[in-house]
């Protein structure tokens, strides 16, 4: 019988993931998800469901809800990619990973057959997210989109809400070279009758999503107009957000991009309670102030270490970036280094264009096939005016990193989702 560990490198090598291969493995359309909706009964029909779109901040929105959600006594399914260290990540109840005997299970039980749709390896694993959720009768999940939501193979649901954080420039090639564009993607999962949420959108792109939910007939609620809070400050390693709905709200997670995403899951969360949803004042607050806790989130400006102070974070498009590199800006200390690697499909340029001169950076590549390879990231921040050395892997660029720091130095990892999973791995082996 196959080992869990030959099982997903099968899965790997049968049904390509966009995570390692990029384009290659996207497969626009709802055709096949359709389809193999019906082969598995439609699973996701036996519970609720929170469908989160958008560029960036999907993830703290759908943890920081999720965990909102457990403290208010709902068993929660959580469904988002990538995963960083272990692919379990993907799909969780309650913060806990689908056991490694449930994945074997699913796999034996239904690759074979399931190949005859020829799927993408995201829509077998959305359907072994919805499957396991089903089986363990969760009360609501919280489904995040993979990429763009028109055509997302998570698309088929039904859900009690609909969010979408914000649009950036990510994935042009598949979702469009302009906002507007990206933003009629992102809309798709805008349905007749549903609430849809809406983070961050000015100008065309609030037009797009207005128009998309006039169309529907979808009430919509735009978080920057929903004075969900009076004032957010940094605080103790996080956010305070005052003058919320449940009072004076703690939020552990430390980006700066975090005051959009806790106004987006405020919002959120005041019309779940309109639509019959219990949440305690308590649940939100115990929320955002034990998400990681809760839910297994990693990677959001996360502390690894005091002296130097080390963080890496996720964030990997100009979006992203702009929020990283203000915060990078604002933190004393000594000397930066940066840790960097990028993959091919981003817009390297307008990240590196965004990033401190002053720093020493230590050039590398994840072990994705997508990943730039350190030497032409360095070049491509060479007209920039970023200096430092190059490294063949993310965790010989960190030690680098480390070994030159004193104890008022600061080190920074990140550039891309897969050289801080990378970096992870690393730790957690040590």
């Amino acid at each position: 019988m196959k080992s869990y560990e030959s099982l997903i490198e099968e899965l790997y090598n049968r049904f390509p993931a966009f995570q390692q291969v990029g384009s290659g493995a996207y497969k626009p359309g709802l055709e096949n998800a359709e389809a193999l909706d019906a082969h598995f009964g439609h699973p996701h029909r036996t519970f609720r469901t929170i469908h989160v779109g958008g560029t960036n901040g999907k993830g703290s929105t759908s943890h920081t809800l999720a965990a909102i959600l457990q403290k208010s006594n709902y068993r929660v399914g959580l469904y988002t990619s990538p995963h960083l260290a272990d692919f379990r990540e993907r799909i969780r109840i309650n913060g806990e990973m689908i056991p490694r005997t449930e994945v074997e299970r699913f796999l034996r039980q239904h690759s074979d057959e399931a190949f005859a749709f020829r799927p993408s390896f995201f829509e077998l694993t959305t359907f072994m997210a919805f499957n396991y959720f089903a089986a363990q009768q969760v009360d609501v999940a919280i489904i995040e989109v993979g990429l763009g939501g028109r055509l997302d193979t998570t698309n088929v649901i039904t859900p009690d809400m609909s969010i979408i954080t914000n649009i950036s420039l990510d994935h042009v090639a598949l979702l469009g070279h302009d906002h507007p564009t990206i933003a009629r993607e992102k809309a798709g999962i805008i349905k007749t009758g549903i609430p849809a949420i809406i983070g961050e959108a000015e100008g065309e792109v609030r037009n797009v999503f207005q128009q998309r939910a006039d169309e529907v007939g979808a009430p919509i609620f735009f978080a920057e107009e929903s004075n969900t809070m009076t004032q957010a400050t940094p605080h103790n390693g996080g956010w305070l957000y005052t003058g919320t709905i449940a009072g004076d709200i703690w939020g552990e997670l430390g980006g700066l991009c975090q005051e959009k995403n806790a106004a987006t899951i405020l919002t959120a969360v005041a019309q779940l309670r309109q639509i019959g949803y219990n949440i305690p004042d308590d649940a939100i607050k115990e929320g955002f102030a034990q998400v990681t806790h809760l839910t297994g989130l990693q990677g959001r400006w996360q502390k690894l270490a005091d002296a130097p102070l080390t963080i890496c974070d996720t964030g990997h498009n100009i979006g992203g970036i702009q929020y990283i590199a203000q915060q990078l800006a604002n933190t004393p200390c000594k000397n930066l280094r940066i840790v960097l690697g990028m993959v091919n499909d981003k817009d390297v340029s307008g990240v590196l264009s965004l990033l401190p001169r002053h720093a020493q950076y230590y050039f590398t590549q994840a072990s994705v096939a997508r990943a730039l390879s350190a030497q032409e990231v360095a070049q491509a921040a060479q007209p920039f005016g970023l200096q430092g050395k190059c490294y063949d892997n993310v965790s010989e660029a960190y030690m680098a990193a480390k070994q030159d720091s004193c104890e008022d130095d600061m080190i920074f990892i990140g550039g891309s989702t897969f050289v801080v999973a990378d970096l992870l791995k690393y730790i957690h082996q040590q």
